[in-house]
């Protein structure tokens, strides 16, 4: 209840809460996750099974899609489809 009444009290934009607006998204950035990614494809690609404990793959199949939204859409996209290739090819193996 308390909270509800605190929600109901702040009516003002949440970016306000933490100091205004969001830092803005660097150019390195962007490059460090795209190079991240492609080391990551690059790993299970060259595996002949899944490279990882049980966790990991998990982590790394729910991850990897968040992760390419810092890219623009069609590199997003295609990063996203080659991934689940692999690792579609490797869970056959």
């Amino acid at each position: 209840m308390a909270h509800h009444r605190m929600a109901e009290a702040y009516k003002g934009n949440y970016l306000e809460l933490f100091g205004g607006e969001p830092m803005p998204i660097s150019r390195e950035t962007v490059d460090e996750m795209r190079e991240f990614l492609h080391r990551l494809l690059a790993e299970v690609r060259s595996a002949d099974t899944i490279p990882w404990t049980p966790m990991t793959a998990r982590f790394y199949r729910g991850v990897f899609p968040q992760l390419t939204i810092w890219l623009p859409e069609e590199e997003s996209a295609q990063l996203r489809r080659e991934f689940e290739i692999e690792l579609a090819r490797l869970k056959s193996s």
